[in-house]
């Protein structure tokens, strides 16, 4: 994968050895360093997860004029908003007056406004008022906006980078769409949601599921419908593919191939025949994680 070449970390935490692309046969893990660091982590928010796409939402909370959703992304607070336009955007939830919060939780308003001193603006961003400023000098609304973040979809989810991404949401992605044929993520309806936080730190957890190893140890059940014997992992760019054929005689299944997605770098898609599950792994500190499921299903 190429994104060991995208970061420069601290030489006293890792060394450039420590993050090299190796042949699988000589692969190793991380120093233990690298996963309870709080400064490492922080750098990790700062050049990590400001500069990827982040999943924050789901296309059916945005239908309308005025839909918004809050989030936060590398320690940054963010709103994505659907304009009157019809036209998704993404802004930092930040007055441009003294940094109060525009929307405190997801929902559907005409204007945002900021919460501490009633800044309004509009859904595009644009103040539109700032009552009792009318005698100060050189105080132009026209040219005060809010602050920009990139947003993007794909196949129903909402992604935002807060930094400039690296690569198009699309080039991230490249490719799933077809491995996964004939499943179409865009037939799955929003189910439900389900989070807990871990204490480890987001790296574990990834490391985790990046191996099928523990499968007939840890998940018997799976074990059963899944061929283990013909379980493969592949690698893209961005992303590690895991997939095996799905034995539909047993269990909820139906027969087909079982994919699993880590796309680099806290997202996870599980595709079954009729069936997504979402998981995302969200930073919390350098040694705790919030883990967050959300079910689709076919209707």
């Amino acid at each position: 994968m190429q994104w060991q070449s995208m970061h420069r970390f601290p030489v006293t935490i890792l060394s450039p050895e420590d993050i090299v692309s190796r042949p699988l046969n000589e692969a190793v893990t991380l120093p233990a360093a690298a996963y309870v660091d709080p400064d490492l982590h922080a750098v990790e928010l700062q050049q990590i997860f400001a500069h990827s796409w982040q999943a924050v939402a789901r296309i059916g909370q945005l239908q309308r004029p005025g839909d918004q959703v809050v989030a936060e992304v590398a320690g940054k607070p963010v709103l994505v908003v659907r304009g009157n336009d019809n036209q998704l955007r993404g802004f930092f939830n930040v007055c441009k007056h003294r940094a109060g919060p525009l929307a405190l939780a997801n929902g559907n308003s005409r204007q945002l406004q900021c919460k501490y001193h009633g800044w309004t603006y509009t859904l595009e961003g644009q103040l539109r008022a700032a009552h009792e400023m009318q005698d100060a000098q050189n105080f132009d609304i026209s040219c005060i906006h809010l602050d920009s973040v990139n947003v993007a979809t794909w196949e129903g989810l909402v992604f935002v980078a807060v930094g400039a991404p690296v690569m198009t949401l699309e080039g991230l992605l490249q490719g799933i769409r077809e491995q996964i044929r004939p499943i179409e993520l865009s037939r799955m309806q929003y189910h439900s949601q389900v989070s807990y936080d871990v204490n480890c730190n987001w790296k574990v957890y990834v490391d985790n599921y990046l191996e099928g190893y523990h499968l007939p140890h840890v998940h018997p059940g799976l074990n059963r419908l899944l061929n283990y014997c013909a379980y493969e992992t592949t690698l893209s760019d961005w992303y590690s593919y895991q997939h095996s054929p799905l034995d539909g005689t047993q269990g909820p299944y139906q027969s087909g191939e079982a994919h699993y997605y880590f796309i680099y770098p806290n997202i996870m898609l599980n595709i079954l025949p009729d069936r997504l599950q979402t998981n995302l792994v969200l930073p919390v500190s350098a040694r705790q994680c919030r883990v967050i499921f959300d079910f689709y299903y076919t209707d």
